[in-house]
């Protein structure tokens, strides 16, 4: 099983803050995953999620992408403690990964070595 977040592990810190238009900030990392990965749609993903309430309210989460099968996905998001706020099916998708996992931590998405 391959993770994406192992070819980036040495984002350990991030320069760089990245405003997205969901009023959420990202960080080098996440932008370095999104480019080499063609996958934006994630950080717009975790940011449409922020308007439910009960995502909104979780001041920390872990947001981790799993390969179902060839080109289907799942997103789960949890509040760090296994307690899920939110899924979300990805019918189709070319992510080259089976799985990747980003944390929302006070309303910066970042990848978990940057923290």
């Amino acid at each position: 099983m391959t993770n994406a977040n192992d070819l980036f592990n040495d984002y350990t810190g991030t320069e760089n803050y990245y405003k997205h238009w969901l009023e959420i900030v990202y960080t080098d990392g996440v932008k370095a995953l999104a480019e080499k990965c063609s996958c934006y749609w994630l950080i717009d993903l975790i940011g449409s999620h922020q308007t439910n309430e009960k995502v909104r309210n979780e001041p920390f989460q872990v947001w981790e992408l799993k390969r179902i099968n060839e080109n289907e996905y799942v997103v789960i998001a949890t509040d760090g403690n296994d307690n899920i706020i939110a899924t979300q099916s990805i019918p189709f998708s070319d992510f080259p990964f089976d799985s990747c996992t980003i944390w929302l931590s006070d309303g910066i998405v970042l990848l978990p070595t940057e923290y």
